[in-house]
């Protein structure tokens, strides 16, 4: 097994007795923080571990770095080697939010330099929707020796100042538009979005069918969103660091690479009453 991108739900199906597949499940929901461990209770993919979106996938907050911080390398690599997962390990991770949760864990890995990880196409629906099987056994895998080999991927709230509407940075926002806009927050104190940025709702890299829309088609739209910007410019960020994630995989999908996060994303930015804003 060597996926990078997506898995569809029929391939996992066929390569559940693989060895060295791990499957996360990163199911969460941002107004209820224990759903995830609930719902992975109740049941899940069989050989799945839950790792939790605030516990596992950030760091600690202190207010001025955003609702969903980076984790610290050695914390999180340290994680991934308790539950099995080495550099020759496959890792498949899913949600039941379109892949919003998903994406964050496959971003991670690969920031940690572990390119083999994908993201279950249409999540929990469609692996249910394909007669895949659900369990609540809970497996237990030799802790493996997880090597961090940091990537040049991240971005902090100094570089976006630093190159705010240059050429250099071709900044997108995942966020909904009315967000985007300033309207209906009510997750951060503060609407709007950073000054230049333009927006890309994550769910418009899906079909109705919640899976992704086919690469030419996605590298179609990105190309006509980035409007000759080339994809090393491009920085993605969202609310907190969380759906960015999930253009940066659209991005990949499309053959488009070379984009960057800003982790701290618009709760970072907004902290800081200094930085502008655009409504």
């Amino acid at each position: 097994m060597h996926f990078t991108t997506l898995i569809d739900a029929e391939s996992l199906k066929t390569s559940l007795g693989d060895p060295n597949l791990r499957i996360i499940d990163v199911r969460h929901q941002l107004a209820d923080t224990t759903y995830g461990d609930r719902v992975f209770a109740e049941s899940h993919l069989p050989g799945a571990v839950f790792l939790h979106c605030d516990r596992d996938l950030s760091g600690v907050m202190n207010g001025l770095n955003g609702r969903h911080p980076l984790p610290e390398r050695d914390v999180l690599a340290r994680r991934l080697g308790e539950i099995g997962i080495g550099s020759e390990t496959q890792v498949v991770v899913y949600d039941d939010a379109q892949g919003m949760i998903a994406g964050r864990l496959w971003w991670l890995l690969r920031w940690l330099g572990h390119d083999r990880v994908a993201v279950l196409d249409g999540g929990l629906q469609a692996w249910i929707a394909a007669g895949g099987a659900l369990s609540t056994e809970l497996p237990v895998f030799e802790p493996a020796r997880f090597i961090a080999v940091p990537c040049d991927s991240v971005v902090d709230a100094d570089y976006v100042q630093a190159f705010l509407e240059t050429s250099r940075m071709y900044l997108v926002d995942a966020r909904s538009p009315d967000r985007f806009r300033g309207e209906n927050e009510t997750i951060d104190p503060v609407g709007g979005h950073i000054p230049g940025a333009v927006n890309r709702f994550f769910r418009d890299n899906l079909q109705e069918s919640g899976c992704f829309k086919p690469a030419a088609v996605l590298r179609e739209e990105w190309l006509a969103l980035l409007a000759g910007a080339p994809p090393e410019a491009v920085v993605h960020q969202c609310g907190s660091g969380v759906s960015a994630c999930h253009n940066m995989l659209a991005m990949e999908i499309a053959g488009l690479t070379g984009s960057r996060l800003y982790a701290g994303s618009w709760s970072e930015w907004c902290s800081d009453p200094v930085r502008p804003v655009t409504r």
